[in-house]
């Protein structure tokens, strides 16, 4: 946003300023991570038993032990998912599984976005304000989650914010109520059908502009889901007339045929106007999609065969990919995090604007719990001998 009677001339330069705002992050992180680098370059660690052994079979420290330049301290670090993703599993131990899994993307098109843009301007050329008005949103949806109460009292949640490689942000929210969600009570807060356009014009409008998923399948078989002739989101679904919980675990949610008086709406596929029914709409709550007017996908998870899946998924981070052909130090990671990584132009400015992207509630506390002589242990390349030879419980 640019204050009044100011002028900021990188803000309107479109994607100069994307670029800009990249290569800003990239510095500020290079910092931040030279700094670990170079304040602990010879700290290792490794369990007690294993530098023990080590030691003793051939002596070579070398490559003995991790480099503990990473620490979970470092947010979006891989130890700091792996410990936030070990989080959401003590919640499901103390109060069973989550009753809601809800995906929420941030919607160009919201007024608010609209609104601060300078003539002539399109929403991706001012991702600051797309992370603003993003963040708001959040705020006040997990307030309506869990201060406004609106399904019941809730135990604990958390969260995680992620971005495509299109840039919009999104975040994937676990939810566990105080009274457990039964599966009778589903249909109370989430469907998966068209709204009536008559009785609810502007549900209508809302669900058949941001709940559409493809079409896909034999419908476009050349849509981006698509991928060994099936749809990786397991679209279209099955027709049914009542909810029920499927042999995998998931729940299958109300969709009902034309033949069951289920609406269906025409859209456009390649250039081709074609009928689609519920098999093609994602499960949304109606008071969810009345109130922020995005694609916000709401999912009952009373099952427990999900709910791994579920807890990794939420922290599972941003795209990444790592190839090379050469021998690397596979100790390294530092050089392990920073490759193959896809920064995009607003995880950047969501990045320096210092907003958060995981939050959880109640804290976990960690313990350190490990098995005889099992113990971390710290040392460097000079004195690993030293540490090798005197078990922990003797010191």
């Amino acid at each position: 946003m640019i204050r009044t009677h100011e002028e900021n001339v990188i803000l309107k330069c479109g994607r100069l300023f994307q670029q800009f705002a990249v290569d800003m992050y990239v510095k500020v992180e290079t910092e931040r991570l030279a700094f670990i680098r170079f304040n602990q370059p010879k700290l290792r660690s490794e369990d007690y038993i294993h530098l023990r052994d080590a030691i003793h079979s051939d002596g070579d420290v070398q490559n003995i032990g991790r480099l503990t330049v990473l620490p979970s301290t470092y947010i979006g670090s891989p130890r700091h998912m792996h410990e936030y993703a070990q989080d959401a599993m003590t919640y499901v131990r103390n109060y069973g599984t989550p009753d809601l899994f809800i995906t929420v993307t941030c919607n160009p098109k919201w007024t608010e976005i609209e609104r601060e843009l300078e003539p002539g301007q399109k929403p991706q050329d001012r991702h600051d304000i797309i992370a603003r008005v993003f963040q708001q949103k959040l705020k006040v949806m997990m307030d309506v989650l869990t201060k406004y109460r609106v399904f019941g009292d809730t135990r604990c949640y958390m969260y995680s914010v992620e971005w495509q490689k299109r840039g919009l942000p999104h975040a994937h929210i676990l939810i566990w109520l105080l009274n457990k969600l039964h599966s009778n009570e589903v249909d109370d807060i989430i469907s998966a059908e068209i709204p009536d356009p008559v009785t609810d014009p502007r549900l209508h409008d809302i669900v058949t502009t941001q709940m559409v998923h493809g079409p896909c399948g034999a419908l476009n078989p050349l849509s981006p889901c698509m991928a060994d002739g099936k749809c990786t989101k397991r679209y279209p679904r099955p027709l049914v007339a009542e909810t029920v919980t499927g042999n995998d675990g998931y729940p299958v949610y109300r969709r009902r045929s034309k033949e069951d008086n289920g609406r269906t709406i025409k859209v456009k596929v390649q250039n081709q106007e074609i009928e689609i029914g519920n098999e093609f709409i994602v499960p949304y709550c109606p008071l969810l999609s009345r109130i922020f007017e995005t694609h916000a996908n709401v999912e009952s998870c009373h099952s427990a065969k999900s709910i791994k899946y579920l807890c990794k998924y939420v922290t599972k981070g941003s795209d990444m990919t790592v190839f090379g052909i050469a021998s690397e130090n596979v100790n390294d990671e530092i050089s392990n995090f920073q490759m193959g990584r896809y920064v995009s132009t607003n995880e950047a400015l969501w990045r320096l604007l210092s907003f958060q992207i995981h939050e959880r509630y109640p804290t976990v506390v960690h313990l350190a719990v490990h098995l005889e002589n099992g113990q971390r242990v710290y040392f460097t390349e000079a004195n690993a001998a030293q540490p090798a030879e005197r078990p922990p419980s003797m010191r």
